[in-house]
């Protein structure tokens, strides 16, 4: 293509966290840009988050349906090709929906929907539509991460036996939500944020990083969520234990009330003959166990980590020494993204690493793990099958 993939954007407004990372990330690499968006419910705001972003005031629209409409009228080229929405969980389906429906491709911020038959309604729109359809699970774009899943695939660690994943905040610890601040206030809402609070929001998290890295999928889980801030209506905590396909064992544990933390994400995986480890918030090491031998310490950026590892290889901008982390992710899954957008524009084969980005059946997996920990948390932790 001779041109730059035209964006537009539903959410992200005055305020707003992850509108600016998906703004900064879809940019970092020089092959997309912002035009377009509805920023706000309030239209006062959508037209200043324009001004902000350097966007024909003509484009900065009042709200996602004139969106479409005055988008369509463009020729094609000038149009959004896609759509990235930042916005609450209870918008995500009817955005895509509409969106997809429309002719345009879409990113989405997770989870993808508010109930799992939601998530199955949209995946057979993506499936009719046949855009590219992309869910923001950010952590399986670090390059380590896609190194840890190559590991798995290549047979180093034999046999899972056992996954551990965590993704501990402390960040609500107070209810802040009745102090007005933006981020806990729908994220406390069922209204907004659906069935699950801290397992929905970063539970999900950790769920998808487990499959991606072990490439199992979660069958039956026994979960208790609770609620520790009083006037709460979402649980802020949750522990699970988690049976896998092909007999593997797990545990996934979730909080948003551990003083401390910050954003703690981590995986411990178990073979029969190595383990691996690798925690977020020190995101360019792999470590390697081995039954009798030394630890092994991968460090992305070196020549080792993309002969082993193709996606991570893809997803590395710096040589070794210099950090790589979350905004770089993030741009990793969206330039996955827009290359999958630019070989159906040009009808050209897909190359299949740019296929390596979570997509609607991941969110659809989002969505059973939300319906399945709920549940079984409802009954005293009772194992619940996922799917």
């Amino acid at each position: 293509m001779d041109r730059t993939l035209k964006m537009g954007m539903v959410g992200g407004g005055p305020g707003a966290f992850i509108g600016e990372v998906h703004r900064k990330a879809a940019r970092m690499d020089g092959g997309i840009e912002l035009v377009a968006g509805a920023f706000d419910i309030n239209p006062l705001k959508s037209k200043q988050m324009g001004r902000e972003q350097y966007i024909d005031s003509k484009r900065a629209y009042p709200d996602y349906k004139t969106m479409i409409e005055k988008e369509l009228k463009l020729p094609e080229g000038e149009r959004i090709d896609f759509v990235s929405i930042t916005v609450p969980n209870n918008w995500h389906f009817p955005i895509a929906k509409d969106f997809l429906e429309a002719g345009f491709h879409v990113m989405c911020e997770k989870p993808m929907t508010m109930d799992v038959k939601e998530a199955l309604a949209l995946e057979k729109i993506v499936e009719e539509s046949k855009k590219v359809f992309g869910l923001m699970h950010n952590y399986t774009g670090y390059p380590m991460a896609k190194l840890a899943k190559d590991m798995v695939k290549q047979g180093d660690l034999g046999k899972i036996l056992k996954v551990v994943v965590q993704y501990p905040q402390g960040w609500l610890i107070r209810p802040i939500e009745k102090e007005g601040q933006q981020q806990a206030a729908w994220r406390t809402d069922p209204k907004q944020s659906g069935a699950a609070g801290c397992m929905g929001d970063i539970g999900t998290h950790a769920a998808n990083l487990a499959e991606y890295i072990s490439g199992l999928k979660i069958k039956e889980i026994s979960a208790d969520l609770t609620t520790f801030i009083k006037g709460r209506r979402l649980d802020d905590d949750g522990n699970c234990l988690l049976r896998f396909n092909k007999g593997a064992k797990g545990l996934l544990h979730a909080s948003q009330v551990s003083i401390g933390e910050e954003n703690n994400i981590a995986i411990w995986v178990y073979g029969e003959n190595k383990s691996l480890e690798w925690h977020q918030e020190h995101p360019n090491y792999l470590y390697v166990n081995q039954i009798d031998g030394p630890t092994e310490i991968w460090k992305r950026g070196n020549d080792y980590v993309g002969a082993k590892s193709e996606g991570a290889g893809r997803g590395t901008r710096l040589p070794f020494g210099h950090p790589e982390a979350f905004l770089e992710a993030f741009a990793n899954n969206y330039c996955n993204f827009a290359d999958c957008i630019r070989a159906k524009i040009e009808r050209k084969k897909i190359d299949p690493l740019a296929k390596d980005f979570p997509g609607v059946k991941d969110g659809v997996r989002g969505m059973q793990f939300i319906e399945a920990v709920v549940k079984s948390s409802s009954k005293n932790a009772r194992w619940t099958k996922m799917g």
